[in-house]
């Protein structure tokens, strides 16, 4: 608990002096006012993040957070709970959605075993980071998916993991891989949101309409048996929650105290960000909302979080594709700031009041 506490109070909002020296800079720009929009909104927000008007952002990490859930079993995924391993094995062979977009975004990938319940072969056995809390979390149909003092460790586990590498990376992301993800992460939206099961619940992995029923409706016994507390982040993630989850939470809060920017990726990011925001509200001055998911709750998650994500593709994959996708954004904002020039710089006359 030490780690996390001393986390949590190394976590202020962004500088503003940088803010607002990069503002009149951004406003002296050869282009009319503010034409490049929200780029330039990114651009201030990576000046305030890293305290200066030239921010570095060239060297890129996506954290791939894999952990299994004991909900699966109850049927809410069209895959078995072995695709996680298969999965997993899949991004150390470098031929996953995530790692293909990554390699284009000029990213690295690394994957951390928070709770993965089958066992990794090969080269992923050894390269794999290791922080397993568990193997999978348990059924929270039937009672908690974790202990609080699980929770803790998974969130602490993060935080290490994001500090190890912190002298090697300028711009984090997140991901995660976990079969049963999204019904924790509908669970987890609803509690910190106020929403009925119903509305937190999407298709996830391409559930029909009989399949999406079932999967509300175990949402809304895991609410319904646990009782998970809004005001508490740690009961609503303990009771509903998951190990990948928890880690992607202390991922964030660990770049929100090293100052670090973190691209956030889909629903079950956006799970874990909510209860990052929930521990440290200021935590989400470090947070880049990639991309609008598919999945029905986002877009809640999103507007307690006070953010507005850079794409709208239709994505509904999740496992970092998000993140991966708007590191390009984020690089080319860093870009406008620092190589575009000013009216005086390039002696070009400005408009007429």
């Amino acid at each position: 608990m030490e780690l996390l506490d001393n986390t949590l109070a190394a976590i202020t909002r962004q500088d503003q002096t940088a803010r607002h020296q990069a503002q009149e800079r951004l406003d002296q720009l050869i282009m009319p006012h503010w034409a490049l929009g929200r780029l330039m909104d990114l651009a201030l927000d990576l000046a305030g993040i890293s305290g200066s008007i030239t921010p570095v952002v060239k060297r890129k990490l996506i954290l791939v957070m894999a952990g299994d859930h004991g909900v699966a079993a109850s049927g809410v995924s069209r895959f078995g709970q072995e695709v996680t391993v298969q999965m997993v094995q899949s991004y150390f062979a470098g031929v996953a959605g995530c790692n293909v977009l990554a390699r284009q975004a000029g990213a690295k990938v690394a994957v951390v075993d928070m709770g993965i319940a089958g066992e990794l072969t090969g080269a992923a056995a050894d390269l794999v980071i290791k922080r397993k809390v568990a193997r999978g979390t348990a059924d929270f149909t039937r009672g908690p998916a974790m202990t609080r003092d699980q929770a803790i460790q998974a969130l602490e586990a993060g935080i290490e993991v994001t500090q190890a590498f912190a002298d090697e990376v300028d711009l984090f992301g997140t991901a995660e891989m976990g079969i049963g993800n999204t019904t924790s992460s509908s669970a987890i939206v609803a509690a910190l949101c106020g929403l009925s099961a119903a509305a937190a619940t999407g298709r996830g992995s391409g559930l029909n309409d009989e399949q999406l029923e079932r999967k509300i409706a175990i949402v809304e016994q895991g609410l319904a048996v646990n009782q998970p507390v809004a005001a508490d982040p740690l009961d609503v993630l303990a009771k509903v929650g998951g190990f990948e989850i928890a880690g992607i939470a202390g991922q964030i809060l660990g770049a929100a105290a090293l100052r670090k920017p973190i691209v956030v990726d889909g629903f079950i990011s956006t799970a874990g960000a909510l209860v990052a925001a929930k521990l440290a509200p200021a935590c989400t001055d470090f947070m880049i909302a990639s991309h609008r998911s598919m999945e029905r709750g986002h877009l809640a998650a999103l507007a307690e979080l006070g953010k507005e994500p850079l794409l709208d593709l239709n994505f509904r994959l999740g496992e970092g594709t998000g993140a991966a996708m708007a590191m390009n954004l984020v690089e080319g904002a860093v870009a406008i700031l620092t190589e575009m020039a000013t009216f005086a710089e390039a002696a070009v006359s400005q408009a007429t009041r």
